[in-house]
């Protein structure tokens, strides 16, 4: 993010700062992020920029892209005995608070053109138009992309008439 504000006079002016103004830095971004996540407003956001985007005409109706991209984590040093705490749901109870904390129980093995990654998967529904992400679902890296196709999949976004205008 901070890269693009700086590489387009087009982005800072899309965000509303100006010539003048003090450019947010990667650590800025990323704990305005966290807090939104914290505070459980990320999905309101996009659900309102979508809604704004439709209200103004932006509809998507030349089709659509459905991708997933792998997101890698610190791979986790885990005992066998946390390795079958986390597979049930559980966070495991030995070492420090500190130790604990860092575990990320969520994220899971998969293997992608013969490469084995750690992480979690982007799983996004784009349209041929504007380019836009529509919808969006975040699983773990061992989802396959087909379990979330029709969640993503937008009926209405049809490209019947071949066209991509």
């Amino acid at each position: 993010m901070e890269f693009q504000i700086l590489d387009r006079y087009s982005f800072p002016r899309f965000l509303g700062l100006h010539a003048i103004s003090k450019i947010p830095d990667a650590t800025t971004i990323w704990r305005f992020r966290e807090d939104l996540a914290t505070a459980g407003k990320g999905e309101e956001l996009f659900r309102t920029f979508d809604k704004f985007l439709r209200d103004n005409r932006f509809e998507a109706r030349k089709g659509q892209i459905i991708d997933a991209s792998i997101v890698r984590v610190p791979v986790q040093r885990n005992t066998r005995e946390e390795n079958k705490e986390i597979k049930k749901g559980n966070i495991p109870e030995k070492g420090s608070v500190k130790k604990r904390s860092q575990k990320d129980t969520d994220a899971r093995w998969t293997k992608e053109k013969g490469v084995m990654s750690y992480g979690y998967k982007n799983n996004i529904a784009i349209d041929v138009k504007y380019k836009v992400i529509r919808e969006y679902e975040v699983t773990d890296a061992c989802v396959h992309d087909s379990n979330v196709f029709e969640e993503l999949l937008d009926p209405t976004n049809t490209s019947a008439d071949g066209s991509l205008e």
